[in-house]
């Protein structure tokens, strides 16, 4: 099943209830948190206090993407705020199997996030850990980049390697995502779709997300 994932990144934090009351009304499957810290991208953005927030605001499960040069310190700590999906990023942690066994023992699902230059050899050793992979499909660090074109071969090639392995591991896809190229991204063999600007940027993020669910179906 394919499920839409606001990221609140691109909301208005003045409104956030609101924000996310009507992205749920819209149809959204997960609500989608990028934390940032300034050292492993270049923006601050978010951390644990915002998470329990959203926690109070949905019972929506709440993906929570660290992008943070410790995960492996604080991943535990975002499930305990509220996170039902934590990822890490592959290119900065060098206990990953460990990081992603610690979430999981939280009883959260575990995931990796690859950035767009990263290979998928990468994963190699870790896709068997790992409940969903995020791929980046822009350069992580801000919201309202354009969708790099060859993401598209780079999910494609990721579904089958995890076919191949008989594995039940879902993609998730992060960056550049609109009504115009969601159904290609579907149709590669993506599973759940971030979409920051493509909602909250519209006068209606309820109907933006109907549209983005809607787009998807074009595909089958």
């Amino acid at each position: 099943m394919v499920e839409i994932a606001p990221s609140i990144l691109s909301a208005d934090f003045t409104r956030l209830g609101e924000e996310i009351a009507a992205v749920e009304r819209g149809g959204a499957g997960v609500i989608h948190v990028d934390v940032m810290d300034g050292h492993f991208v270049p923006n601050i953005t978010v951390g644990l206090p915002v998470v329990k927030a959203v926690k109070r605001a949905t019972q929506l499960p709440i993906d929570t993407h660290l992008m943070i040069t410790q995960p492996g310190i604080y991943a535990e700590q975002f499930v305990d705020a509220g996170a039902r999906m934590v990822s890490v990023h592959v290119e900065i942690d060098p206990h990953l199997n460990r990081t992603l066994t610690a979430i999981k023992k939280k009883g959260a699902m575990a995931g990796v996030a690859i950035n767009p230059a990263t290979p998928l050899v990468a994963l190699e050793e870790a896709l068997a850990f790992a409940d969903y992979i995020l791929l980046m499909s822009v350069n992580p660090g801000f919201g309202g980049q354009q969708f790099i074109p060859t993401s598209l071969d780079k999910v494609r090639r990721l579904r089958r390697l995890i076919d191949d392995r008989g594995l039940k591991t879902r993609i998730e896809i992060d960056g550049g995502i609109d009504r115009h190229n969601i159904a290609q991204i579907v149709a590669a063999g993506a599973e759940i779709i971030v979409a920051g600007s493509a909602v909250f940027n519209e006068s209606d993020p309820a109907q933006a997300v109907r549209e983005l669910r809607e787009a998807t179906l074009q595909w089958a």
